[in-house]
């Protein structure tokens, strides 16, 4: 029995990683995990603020792909803590080729220390509140 999944484009490495993790959330996902988040409500209370239904297909998708487990540290209501599998965490390298391309070609962005680039020896100034 042939268990191979057969490519959706092209036998491209590029198009099937985009497959996988390509949207405008699953890196951010992998992230916010590197960085120790490991529970729904922490990866929902990231900057970005990723709608909540678009967060639980995303950690359901990623999971399916193998990039990350679930284990239920709660039962009622069931709750999961969120780890990266070591394909997961080889995405680390792509967030890093990230940072530094858009640190080098994005004026103004920052690391997810808040360190803004060209600035690694200041903190980054804090956004100024309004009433």
């Amino acid at each position: 029995m042939n268990t191979v999944k057969p490519f959706e484009r092209s036998h491209c490495a590029v198009a099937n990683s985009l497959d996988i993790v390509g949207d405008k959330w699953s890196l951010l996902v992998v992230r916010d995990l590197l960085h120790g988040k490991s529970t729904y409500g922490e990866l929902a209370l990231s900057p970005e603020r990723i709608p909540t239904n678009i967060l639980a297909d995303r950690l359901d998708r990623l999971e399916s792909a193998g990039i990350l487990t679930r284990t239920p540290y709660q039962n009622r209501p069931v709750r999961y803590a969120y780890r990266l599998t070591p394909k997961g965490r080889a995405l680390g390298d792509v967030l890093l080729a990230f940072v530094r391309w858009g640190t080098e070609h994005i004026p103004g962005t920052v690391t997810l220390k808040g360190v803004p680039s060209g600035k690694e020896g200041r903190p980054a100034a804090q956004p100024r509140r309004t009433r």
